[in-house]
């Protein structure tokens, strides 16, 4: 236990650090500096990790997606083809309980599929249909748990910013971990709309019926105009990767200049407008990197200490099969996901996991890659959930920041239980069949 007293060391700086609400990409990379020298790493180690920043963050064309995809869904956010979309499903399905209910779920997962930010989704879901659904009489934990829900969905459903960033952090197709997350973010809606669809049922009086209005050819054919802006985004970001016509980061550019083309024939391509998203994307796209700069440092000389391998003999210590260390390791995700956010779970816990997942044997004969693609996507799937678990679930903020007073932060909470439990049933499904994340990237690439 002596050997590994530094590294544990650093784990208890780094959480205190992070508590204490300072910058998380200064915490990271401050105490990685501090523990090198308490360490007494060599100074050429120090001047390794300068050369390691530059190779993998500064010099990483993989990473100019991230800007380019924060870019392509603040642009779609501010076009106000979210809106109409929702009014066309809301007039075809609010006259049947739970159907407004079912439509916001539709849009949240339409709209993850067009923007990839959750932050954006959760916020003009809330500001579009929450006081619909309140002035409908929904019962406001179901009203606000299916916002938070199905705005989460973004961080999973390709074009996902999380998903680039997981696929450089473990050195896996991007493109291949786009289409690995097709059908497991469609599990996870369809069990969201399931679940609406047994409260409307079984409780109808938490989702009544609106007013009905009959559906004719006119509004059908609304319906259909408004769902063409976004499905074309999303061929057009898909489909250039999927076919190899493009790159991710290629593919991202595709996708912003298609977000500014749908934006000014709607009419929303101002001058403000575009000032608003190159700004937000700074912002957003500079907390991303800076956090990765510092947890390079971090994992750098983490290792440096043999942190790696305290981390590895604390997981096999517990002598667990397969399948019982794939759960441990989840379950460690899970709980981090209570106090942290993704971005510091993924630089700091991915690299370390990583060699663990690959040693084991599930008795599937998958590849290298195969196993770190189902693994990623269980990771991915298991952040997801991070956006809505208390205390510090972001998704759970967003909401009450633009919800009416009534709707209290208790509300809330209550609101999100039962979603939590449908993406940890939405999880058990991908461990138990890996075919959902494989299927499609292996059809598509070739196994």
């Amino acid at each position: 236990m002596i050997e590994y007293a530094l590294p544990l060391a650093m784990v208890v700086f780094l959480l205190l650090g992070i508590f204490s609400g300072y910058p998380v990409a200064l915490v990271l990379g401050g105490t990685g500096i501090l523990f090198a020298f308490i360490g007494e790493l060599p100074f050429a180690f120090l001047q390794i990790g300068v050369s390691r920043i530059y190779a993998s963050v500064i010099e990483n064309w993989l990473l100019l997606a991230v800007p380019l995809f924060v870019f392509m869904g603040t642009m779609l956010d501010k076009s106000g083809l979210a809106q109409n979309l929702l009014y066309s499903l809301e007039r075809v399905l609010g006259g049947r309980r739970g159907g407004l209910a079912i439509a916001v779920a539709l849009l949240g997962i339409i709209m993850a599929a067009s923007t990839g930010i959750v932050g954006a989704s959760v916020v003009m879901l809330s500001v579009l249909a929450l006081p619909i659904m309140l002035r409908e009489k929904y019962k406001p934990e179901l009203a606000v748990g299916t916002i938070a829900a199905s705005g989460t969905l973004g961080i999973l459903i390709p074009p996902s910013i999380m998903l680039v960033l997981v696929g450089d952090i473990l050195q896996i197709s991007v493109g291949e971990l786009f289409l690995g997350a097709i059908i497991p973010g469609l599990v996870l809606g369809g069990l969201y709309i399931a679940y609406l669809v047994f409260v409307a049922l079984t409780r109808p009086g938490d989702a009544p019926a609106s007013e009905a209005k009959p559906v004719d050819g006119f509004l059908l054919l609304a319906l259909l105009r408004d769902l063409v802006a976004p499905l074309l985004l999303i061929l057009t970001v898909l489909g250039s990767i999927a076919t190899g016509t493009a790159t991710p980061t290629e593919a991202a550019g595709l996708g912003a200049i298609c977000a500014m083309l749908l934006a000014a024939f709607n009419r929303q391509l101002t001058y403000r407008t575009l000032s608003i998203c190159v700004r937000d994307t700074g912002k957003t796209s500079a907390m991303i990197l800076s956090v990765l700069v510092g947890a390079t440092i971090f994992g750098m000389v983490f290792k440096g200490l043999k942190g790696n391998r305290m981390i590895e003999d604390a997981i096999m210590s517990f002598d667990l099969s397969a399948y019982g260390t794939l759960g441990l390791l989840l379950l460690l995700i899970f709980i981090l996901g209570f106090f942290l956010e993704w971005v510091e779970i993924s630089f700091i816990v991915l690299p370390l996991f990583a060699p663990i997942v690959v040693a084991l044997d599930f008795g599937f004969g998958f590849s290298r890659d195969q196993q770190l693609l189902w693994f990623a996507m269980l990771v991915a799937v298991n952040l997801q959930t991070s956006f809505l678990t208390p205390p510090f679930g972001y998704s759970l903020f967003y909401i009450k920041g633009v919800a009416p007073p009534e709707i209290t932060i208790r509300t809330i909470y209550r609101g999100i239980i039962p979603f939590v439990g449908l993406q940890l049933t939405g999880l058990t499904l991908l461990v138990l069949w890996p075919s959902l994340v494989l299927w499609l990237p292996d059809s598509v690439f070739g196994s």
